[in-house]
């Protein structure tokens, strides 16, 4: 079975469904509401468990109702905890997130200041128990240190490369693949062109590049070749979680050594069937049901 580690944050997700994004200032109804556990890290963790990995989460709750809540939605769903640290006294992080008819969405994170940053506690574990070490930037120390110790081991590093107010470059510099949203490609290199980005991005690590661009799909680099997997049409519900479970099956792709072309096919559609379910994890489907999907595709 595929071992994979999640490095990162976990936060309770409290989503309004509304007709419409609000584009000003004033009172809206929501025509549902749903609280439900996200984070990239966390999201991608229960997907790579969906599709049949051994996974383990690592990151910080507080010991609130929240933080207890966050870690048994885990546990329930094929993802062990046994490596997050529970901060007494601390807040958990949360999130607001406004979803339209259409599926898109708005998303206000509060990471709670009651969390520590420091990550030299990671060096206590051993991270060659694993195939594959996937991070995301929120955490920062927490991802710096994991890759670290993932490349003492010899074993292979995705970093989930979305917007961050800190610099990522030195976390990009410690990762075989770097999966960049296209905002997150966009702060880092200062441009539009999607070749040209990814070639700025690709200066800072002897690993692989891709981004992800919503329903035009996904990009990547082969050889200083552009290729590009096209998005898969599906009756989107919620886009919510779908750049995190992408990143989720496209650690438990690569981990068992698939061809880039391969991962990132399968990775858009684990990615795409999740957006026809509301939430961030509800539509996550399993190994069987991508393959059945991606049948009628070929």
């Amino acid at each position: 079975m595929t071992r994979i580690v999640c490095v990162g944050i976990t936060v309770l997700d409290r989503i309004w469904y509304l007709d419409d994004l609000p584009k000003e200032g004033g009172k809206y109804v929501a025509q549902n509401y749903t609280e439900v556990g996200g984070g990239p890290a966390a999201t991608a963790a229960v997907a790579a468990a969906k599709l049949g990995a051994s996974v383990d989460f690592i990151g910080r709750v507080g010991d609130d109702d929240t933080g207890n809540r966050l870690l048994a939605e885990l546990e329930s769903q094929g993802v062990k905890t046994r490596f997050t640290r529970v901060v007494k006294g601390a807040r958990s992080s949360q999130s607001a997130v406004l979803v339209d008819a259409n599926g898109e969405r708005i998303i206000a994170n509060y990471p709670s200041p009651d969390l520590p940053p420091d990550a030299d506690w990671l060096a206590d574990i051993d991270f060659s128990q694993w195939d594959m070490v996937l991070a995301d930037v929120r955490w920062h120390d927490g991802a710096r240190q994991a890759f670290t110790l993932a490349r003492q081991q010899g074993v292979p590093t995705l970093l989930d490369a979305d917007v961050t107010p800190q610099d990522i470059a030195e976390l990009i510099a410690l990762s075989d693949h770097a999966a960049f949203s296209a905002p997150g490609l966009r702060r880092l290199t200062q441009r539009e062109n999607t070749l040209e980005a990814l070639k700025q991005a690709q200066t800072l690590t002897n690993g692989h590049v891709y981004v992800t661009q919503g329903s035009e799909g996904c990009y990547w680099l082969e050889s200083g070749q552009l290729c590009h997997q096209p998005g898969f049409s599906v009756d989107v519900v919620d886009t919510t979680g779908a750049g995190d479970v992408f990143h989720g099956a496209l650690a438990a792709s690569l981990a068992q050594r698939a061809p880039a072309q391969n991962a990132m096919r399968f990775a858009s559609a684990v990615a795409a069937l999740k957006c026809t379910r509301p939430g961030g994890r509800a539509g996550i489907p399993d190994c069987d049901q991508t393959r059945s999907f991606l049948s009628l595709f070929v």
